[in-house]
């Protein structure tokens, strides 16, 4: 591969495309101040595409053609993110947290996962998706009375 050719700039593209919409939720992550925020989201979804990239570019060199099975490839990363998003799961005074942004790590490890596959308008879709889940739904949760808003959590305490 000549690292100044246009597969080179395919990949480079890939890897900044996954790794900006990654960030776009995590800065939603910020202003909400949770716990895995701007950095942790755009490393999540960056290393998913990373990891597809280079399951693909595997098969190419060992049976000349894209993955033989790229199910293989989405299944390990569901798995290994899984397991991160997990780890921020907790019970916290008889309610669980974290469980909203588990999921949106879950959520754009498959945008860098669809990234590294090269489709971007569906990640693109997905991204501005998750965001109006993330903002638009948590509004009208708050709105609705189905949860409370940040500022009444931070004066309990």
């Amino acid at each position: 591969m000549n690292p100044l050719g246009p597969e080179s700039f395919s990949i480079v593209l890939k890897l900044l495309v996954a790794t900006g919409l990654g960030a776009l939720i995590g800065v939603e992550r910020e202003l909400t101040r949770r716990y895995a925020g701007l950095r942790t989201f755009a490393l999540v979804s960056l290393g998913a595409c990373l990891f597809t990239i280079l399951a693909n570019d595997m098969a190419i060199r060992l049976f000349g053609r894209e993955s033989a099975d790229p199910t293989r490839i989405i299944g390990q990363i569901v798995m290994g993110v899984g397991f991160l998003g997990a780890g921020l799961i907790v019970f916290q005074h008889e309610r669980v947290v974290n469980l909203t942004t588990a999921a949106a790590i879950w959520v754009t490890a498959a945008i860098g996962t669809t990234v590294g596959f090269g489709s971007y308008d569906v990640a693109i879709s997905a991204t501005f998706i998750a965001l109006f889940v993330l903002i638009i739904l948590r509004i009208v949760e708050e709105k609705m009375g189905w949860r409370e808003t940040e500022q009444s959590d931070s004066k309990k305490s």
